[in-house]
């Protein structure tokens, strides 16, 4: 009797356990505008960080990430964008018609001492003009500071404004490890698979 209470026990256990992870899935995916994903490839859209600068060939995130999810994701990546160039060249991305977009764009702005207002400003115009295209888009947050992270609740408050997925901060741990960087900005080829493997989580369950 008491080893059937006990099988009772864990069986009541993990009922509840499978219960709040469909409730905690719900909650957060069913906020994301356009989800579940339509058809269309995955295009991965930003500055030197998505093109992969300081990695070797075929060790950028976006390619490590595609090999993960066991799909191609075309890297659009220009070293040296800003969300203001990065607009410029929106067509590119919305022709496209791709069902999910990473979007990774912000840090260049901070170093060109581009105002927060424009710089989240021109990421929701970005957003709004790929969501209206039928794209979920999944926002990657950069650091925006040295000492203090000016950008991180600016990120977090756009992707509930816009209904996008969003991964904080994806250097997070990685800025100041010699082990890890290529230079003061870049992470190397360790660096890009600690930053694919934050995303793969939220990407995985979008394309669940």
């Amino acid at each position: 009797m008491k080893g059937k209470s006990i099988l009772w026990w864990l069986s009541g256990a993990l009922t509840v356990l499978i219960f709040l992870y469909f409730m905690f899935w719900f909650e957060t995916f069913s906020k994301i505008a356009n989800y579940p994903p339509r058809g269309g490839g995955i295009v991965a859209f930003g500055d030197s960080l998505v093109f992969g600068v300081g990695a070797t060939e075929g060790h950028d995130f976006v390619s490590l990430l595609g090999g993960m999810i066991g799909e191609p994701i075309e890297n659009l990546g220009v070293s040296g964008d800003t969300t203001l160039s990065g607009l410029a060249r929106l067509d590119k991305v919305v022709e496209k018609h791709p069902r999910i977009v990473l979007l990774l764009l912000g840090g260049n702005d901070y170093l060109r001492k581009i105002s927060r207002e424009e710089t989240f400003r021109n990421l929701e115009t970005i957003i709004l003009r790929l969501e209206g295209d039928g794209a979920i888009v999944l926002l990657l947050g950069v650091r925006g500071g040295l000492l203090v992270d000016h950008f991180d609740a600016d990120f977090e408050a756009l992707a509930k404004q816009v209904g996008a997925a969003h991964v904080p901060n994806i250097l997070d741990g990685l800025f100041g490890n010699a082990r890890l960087m290529s230079d003061g900005i870049h992470p190397n080829d360790e660096g890009y698979r600690l930053i694919a493997e934050k995303i793969y989580p939220v990407l995985s369950e979008i394309l669940r």
